[in-house]
């Protein structure tokens, strides 16, 4: 059994939205840039955990994916694992990579993950987010929570004396229904205010102008967030992250393989932890952070820099909170001082997070631990935090309940 697990290199293709890429191409861009991060042979690599999600619902390519995607980058013969674990998926492919090594079973190891989400026929793109919760159960409940939307906007425009609505524009995800009740329990029960998720989407839409391989790379103030149109009441697009396609990846090694092929770029992986979500009163992430705190030997004051689950900008004040990183109810006010600003407390999605770096469903998971990896190297550029020690990514995956259905916490040391 390995006591060490390390992060060895990292690599990342631009997100964005690439009608003219296959899985396949995106699989070979992350393939070269995680070759160039580090002077490795993938003739080391030992076996490989391919995450993704949509690839059979878009063009039927189920059940090998990875070996499909691999084999045409010429990475083939090894173990070859696919993963599907909804938004979880790149970070569950991490865990499995990072179990393997830990068994002592493999020295290198390879996690990727490679999405395509945008697509022309915006139905069927919209259309399969659905798959990511116990279908049965939800069709109704969105409806439902669509209604209840309504009466409760109508109901607070009435009391503002003003215009009930701006309009919404083209269709989105059952998920951003989801999180706009999750939101709007929030504001009910702790006070957070549509202008506190705002604080969010600018700081987050900010931080990606610093991103050269973010989706988006524009910046935005507070106003601008809150008078874009709206999405799910309180949640405007903005405060959204957006379909995109994209692809990262990282190798993973033991302590004897570092030894054999040195580098002072290494990072090791402190903890990782994959926990599920249940139907019954339960938060898996309160349960993940406080078991990932347990085996790291560490707390939520250790941490330098995180990257969190931010698929609207409610998602981000929910999480700091699960994490720790402030009281439960506190993320509103606390993001509103500035604590998760790139020269804060404690800095909060640096690469622009899903809402702006891009949000293509197999790679976000790897792609928030790329950034981890990059600022605790100190190579992050002008998006670097002030010399962390210690970072933390979570990483949620469909809906059980009202809470994620899968989902993985990890952290990494600078060594």
């Amino acid at each position: 059994m390995s006591d060490t697990v390390y992060v060895y290199s990292v690599g990342m293709t631009k997100f964005g939205k690439f009608l003219d890429k296959g899985i396949k191409d995106l699989t070979g861009e992350a393939l070269k840039s995680l070759k160039n991060d580090g002077e490795i042979s993938f003739s080391e690599i030992e076996s490989a955990w391919f995450s993704n999600a949509a690839w059979g619902m878009y063009e039927f390519q189920h059940s090998i994916r990875g070996q499909v995607a691999l084999s045409a980058n010429k990475i083939d013969k090894i173990p070859i694992i696919n993963v599907e674990n909804a938004c979880a998926s790149g970070s569950t492919a991490f865990h499995g990579a990072w179990m393997a090594i830990k068994s002592g079973l493999y020295d290198c190891v390879l996690a990727i993950g490679a999405e395509k989400i945008y697509h022309e026929d915006r139905k069927k793109m919209m259309g399969g987010f659905i798959t990511y919760t116990d279908v049965e159960k939800t069709r109704n409940l969105i409806e439902q929570l669509k209604q209840m939307a309504e009466k409760e906007k109508a109901k607070k425009a009435k009391e503002q004396g003003t215009e009930e609505t701006k309009g919404k524009k083209g269709g989105h995800s059952a998920f951003m229904d989801l999180y706009a009740m999750a939101a709007r329990n929030h504001m009910k029960k702790h006070g957070t205010t549509k202008r506190q998720c705002a604080v969010v989407a600018a700081k987050n839409h900010n931080n990606s102008t610093l991103n050269p391989l973010a989706q988006y790379t524009f910046p935005m103030t507070v106003e601008e967030v809150m008078e874009d149109y709206e999405v799910a009441y309180p949640l405007t697009r903005s405060m959204c992250a957006p379909v995109g396609d994209g692809a990262a990846a990282a190798i993973l090694c033991s302590e004897k393989f570092l030894k054999e092929h040195p580098t002072d770029r290494a990072v090791l992986i402190r903890a990782s932890v994959l926990k599920s979500g249940s139907w019954r009163t339960d938060d898996v992430a309160k349960r993940a952070s406080k078991t990932v705190y347990e085996m790291a030997g560490l707390s939520p004051q250790d941490i330098n820099v995180a990257e969190v689950h931010d698929a609207t900008a409610f998602g981000e004040i929910h999480q700091i909170e699960q994490m720790g990183f402030c009281p439960i109810g506190q993320g509103g006010p606390f993001t509103e001082s500035g604590a998760t600003a790139l020269d804060g407390k404690i800095p909060v999605n640096p690469s622009g997070g899903l809402l702006s770096r891009g949000h293509p469903i197999g790679a976000s998971g790897l792609a928030q631990l790329y950034e981890l990896v990059v600022q605790l190297r100190g190579e992050a550029g002008k998006r670097q935090v002030n010399d962390p020690k210690f970072a933390l990514a979570e990483n949620g995956g469909g809906t059980i309940g009202f809470g994620e259905a899968a989902l993985c916490v990890h952290i990494l040391e600078k060594i």
